[in-house]
């Protein structure tokens, strides 16, 4: 599938010297002066991206008083350069100022990539920076590589494109995206999609120089750009985690009814787990919809997973398939999720769950 949303840009691919060194960007988001998780997810990948290119991985931050207090969030995965910009006005967030601070400094650093968060920040920030670049953006991506594209119809082979891939058509078929002559290339990937880890250098990966700069906000973002004021702010801690729960335990609409579901809670109080669900269960009523696992919902890697009564549609597989144990109890052999399962218990979770929960509240310590 190919992108073609946008009016052609003569912005060539740029090697590791020159205006910018075609480089890989992140923006990234923050809370106060913490750095949101998905953003060092996206910092870990976009090394990745940028020593497969040979280009430098460049960071953006926006933000109030954070001068001295997000680098060492930030640096630490890879970070060749890193701009911050602080101002009075730049949080809470608003889409004027933080999109001319992308713009301006994108058009100076033509960057030949740029990555955030699938967010509610991302989903604002993301098309309004694409469509003043006249970039193209694909949104919610699952995976991002780096390869070749051979254009038959104009006879012409494109190298080093970024691969934006995410399922399509209501999780069908999985979707590859290319852009072949807009810069930036640009992508929003959800939370929990990638892994974050810091920057380990090798000898063909060489040490990231970590260079920061503190630009002068008035330079990229115009006086108008201020006139909408945040007057209150307020952020509602989580209610769980499932994100880092080592041991998940996941229903779909096989659990037959809301009621069900206490059996799930109750195994994953013994196992010191978290409960999820699909979709179908979500849209049911049978359970809270920050409780989601999917393409849609929330990525996770626990060390087991238990699918419960969860057939096993790609967009649920999505959110679980990186799973280090996966164990799917169903009463179908054939259900789609016993494909990717390590273990298959087949018989009806009213059958199965209650033996566990027995079992393990004998045998844990």
């Amino acid at each position: 599938m190919q992108d073609n949303q946008s009016a052609k840009v003569n912005t060539p691919l740029h090697t590791r010297e020159g205006h910018g060194g075609g480089s890989v960007f992140v923006y990234c988001e923050i809370e106060e002066t913490h750095v949101q998780e998905v953003s060092q997810e996206l910092l870990t990948k976009g090394r990745k991206l940028a020593n497969t290119l040979g280009v430098e991985l460049h960071a953006v931050v926006a933000g109030t008083g954070i001068k001295g207090k997000v680098e060492d969030q930030i640096l630490p995965y890879g970070v060749d350069k890193l701009f911050v910009f602080d101002a009075p006005e730049l949080f809470p967030y608003t889409s004027a100022p933080h999109t001319d601070i992308l713009v301006n400094l994108f058009k100076e650093e033509q960057p030949q990539i740029c990555l955030m968060g699938a967010t509610v920040i991302g989903r604002d920030l993301g098309p309004r920076v694409s469509s003043s670049l006249t970039s193209g953006l694909t949104a919610d991506c699952t995976e991002l590589e780096i390869g070749p594209y051979e254009d038959k119809k104009n006879d012409k082979v494109y190298e080093n494109l970024l691969y934006q891939i995410r399922p399509a058509f209501g999780g069908n078929i999985v979707a590859t995206i290319v852009n072949p002559d807009h810069r930036p290339q640009m992508a929003t990937v959800r939370s929990g999609v990638m892994q974050k880890a810091i920057y380990e250098p090798t000898g063909e990966n060489p040490v990231a120089r970590n260079e920061v700069v503190y630009p002068e906000v008035g330079k990229y973002v115009s006086p108008e750009a201020f006139v909408v004021k945040v007057l209150d702010h307020h952020v509602e801690a989580a209610k769980h985690n499932l994100k880092g729960a080592p041991i998940v335990v996941a229903g779909g609409y096989g659990m037959g009814c809301k009621e069900n579901f206490d059996m799930l809670f109750q195994l994953a109080k013994v196992l010191h787990g978290e409960v999820g669900g699909s979709r179908a269960a979500v849209d049911a009523g049978w359970l809270d919809h920050d409780r989601q696992i999917g393409q849609t919902g929330v990525t996770v890697h626990p060390k087991v997973y238990i699918a419960c009564g969860i057939s096993g549609q790609i967009q649920h597989i999505a959110g679980m398939q990186d799973s280090g144990i996966i164990i799917s109890i169903n009463n179908d052999p054939d259900a789609p999720i016993n494909r990717i399962a390590d273990y298959v218990i087949t018989g009806t979770v009213e059958e199965v769950v209650p033996k566990l929960i027995k079992y393990y509240k004998q045998n844990s310590k």
